[in-house]
């Protein structure tokens, strides 16, 4: 967009902008990289600012764009090959969902959150997940144990990589696939919107954080659901959502 120095990124994956070996705010990969890196089919059935609202808001959400990240109307619009009509709809849209930040000025970026709504925002999700685990407990089957292992794989295979990015995306479906089991969609809508206003910020902790390895607490909620366990598992769900955000905001 034209609007942030680029500078080579030592990390083997396109995605990475703060690896999770090396929290370097200036090390930050070229974005048409990471865009080509996963080609976008466009599919003309949808309006031009839904699709530019979808992929800006996956980006957030799985932290490709740090903390205090500006973007421009006109840089979006390029990097979309549309007007500035859809996207100034599709930044409003993510402004209102607390995704981005417009000052007075009309600059807008991504959030730089203070150490007050990352405890805030690490409160509503022990609350809102915690609840959402303890509704899928009975409805958890072995086909979605399996399938939370699976995913579990994934994350370990992005800590390997130093992939933080992928680490965010495969993180946060090993906790939607749990969720949806709920069957509670206004409450994961809720926490659905934690997870992006927090996707810049949580980048910069998962590489302040120098994981080696899986979350630990993912395992005990692998474990929580075989038993059938509930305590377990709003402790292990609780832990695992509050206790890296914490730790940035100490």
């Amino acid at each position: 967009m034209g609007c942030y120095k680029l500078k080579p990124c030592g990390f083997a994956s396109l995605r990475c902008t703060v690896g999770i070996g090396s929290l370097d705010p200036a090390c930050i990969c070229d974005h048409t990289a990471i865009m080509n890196h996963s080609p976008r089919p466009i599919d003309s059935t949808i309006p031009a600012h839904d699709r530019v609202y979808r992929h800006l808001r996956s980006r957030i959400m799985y932290g490709d764009l740090p903390p205090g990240q500006a973007l421009t109307l006109r840089g979006i619009g390029k990097e979309f090959d549309v007007s500035m009509t859809p996207a100034r709809e599709a930044v409003r849209r993510l402004a209102a969902e607390g995704a981005l930040t417009m000052s007075t000025s009309g600059r807008i970026s991504t959030p730089e959150l203070s150490n007050e709504r990352i405890e805030e925002l690490a409160a509503l999700r022990a609350l809102i997940e915690v609840e959402l685990a303890s509704r899928a407990l009975p409805r958890a089957h072995m086909a979605l144990i399996e399938r939370l292992q699976t995913i579990n794989g994934a994350v370990a295979e992005a800590v390997a990589h130093r992939d933080a990015v992928g680490y965010i995306r495969t993180n946060l479906e090993f906790h939607r696939t749990l969720y949806l089991r709920a069957q509670a969609p206004a409450m994961l809508a809720m926490a659905e919107t934690v997870w992006l206003q927090m996707g810049p910020t949580m980048r910069a902790l998962y590489g302040r954080l120098r994981r080696t390895e899986p979350p630990q607490f993912h395992r005990l909620i692998i474990a929580a659901l075989r038993a059938g366990d509930e305590p377990g598992l709003r402790l292990a769900v609780r832990s695992d959502v509050t206790q890296g955000l914490r730790m940035l905001a100490s």
